[in-house]
């Protein structure tokens, strides 16, 4: 019964874990078949590219299904307008004339594609209403419209199930993001610290580096993607710029710390500030991760005075140290060392104050 409850219990993690891309997958579904039963309502030609539009423009969240709904609406219509008028001004009943005309529509479409992407559909457009007639015995500019029809229906149509199954909203993902990098420095800062008291290889947290940048890049990715929800239905707006900016210099923080470590301190500090390096580790560590946790649920940010203790603890300790004249008989190269993990330590101690005001807003906003 225990082994029954704890695969139980797994499944309902993943489930939770992956409940973004289950409901993207849920819209698409919905979208693909509601898209064909509009488009066979509607009689339109070939539901074909009805059911493909909604199924392609169905994001993962509403604010990406608007940009792209946008830029293949804009770049469908120019793309038929254009391919129409060269259709119908040069004949091309011969297959070497269909050659050429094809190739005077697509260059021009595809150059301004490659300069614009939002006129990306626009060479694809083009190349179906020069090509469709031949298939469905329609004329050029018949063509045209059905096509723009045909994406129509299948945008409108993604954005309405985009908005009204379980919709994703891009705030939502990227303070999911933005958790998700707090976590990860929460992994990383103990073994980075770790290093300022024995030697440690540095290659070996080089995957978790990388994965830290993927996190931060996902939540700059989705931040982009809020511009397109601000529409009086998600009022009130979350600004996540300060949130991105404050997250961003965490991780310079520790990377600051990461070359203030590549040697371990002098033995001499270590045994000074050992006791007090021990508990900034703990504590950044801690607020770390439970301000990951607190910005998930939306709910108000840890207190931030124990780490704050301790990372003051740790600068006085340090000022003593220069103060006895520890760093007298010390190597240049070592003495900047203690210098920069002096500054890494105070910019990270001033991070975590903005941090605190950053989960704060968050836990204010639905």
């Amino acid at each position: 019964m225990s082994s029954l409850a704890t695969g139980w219990r797994s499944l309902c993690t993943q489930i939770w874990d992956y409940r973004s891309q289950l409901g993207l997958s849920l819209r698409v579904t919905i979208a693909a078949a509601a898209s064909y039963v509009i488009a066979q309502a509607l009689h339109v030609p070939l539901p074909l590219w009805t059911v493909l539009t909604a199924v392609i423009l169905t994001q993962i969240s509403f604010g990406k299904s608007v940009k792209a709904t946008f830029d293949y609406l804009v770049g469908t219509l120019f793309g038929a307008i254009y391919a129409a008028a060269v259709a119908a001004l040069l004949p091309h009943a011969s297959e070497p004339a269909l050659v050429g005309v094809l190739a005077v529509a697509v260059a021009p479409l595809a150059l301004i594609g490659a300069i614009n992407p939002t006129f990306s559909a626009a060479t694809f457009t083009g190349v179906l209403v020069l090509l469709i007639p031949g298939i469905t015995h329609v004329g050029p500019i018949e063509s045209a419209f059905y096509r723009v029809i045909e994406v129509a229906v299948g945008g409108i149509t993604a954005l309405v199930i985009s908005l009204l199954v379980l919709p994703a909203r891009a705030n939502t993902l990227t303070i999911q993001a933005a958790a998700q990098v707090l976590f990860l420095l929460a992994k990383y800062l103990p073994d980075l610290l770790s290093c300022l008291m024995r030697a440690r290889d540095q290659s070996e947290f080089a995957p978790l580096h990388d994965a830290i940048g993927k996190a931060f890049a996902q939540s700059d990715a989705t931040a982009a993607e809020a511009k397109h929800e601000r529409i009086n239905f998600f009022a009130p707006e979350f600004s996540s710029g300060p949130l991105l900016r404050t997250l961003l210099r965490l991780r310079h923080d520790l990377v600051m710390i990461g070359r203030a470590a590549v040697v371990p301190l002098p033995e001499t500090f270590q045994a000074k500030l050992g006791p007090q390096l021990a508990q900034v580790t703990k504590t950044a560590t801690d607020y770390l991760r439970q301000s990951g946790e607190a910005l998930a649920a939306r709910r108000n940010p840890p207190s931030f005075a124990p780490a704050d203790a301790a990372l003051g603890d740790f600068a006085t300790g340090l000022a003593e140290a220069r103060h006895e004249g520890l760093t007298v008989e010390l190597p240049v190269d070592a003495v900047e060392r203690v210098f920069a993990l002096s500054f890494a330590l105070d910019q990270l101690r001033r991070n975590f104050r903005d941090l605190e005001r950053c989960v704060a807003e968050a836990a204010h906003w639905r």
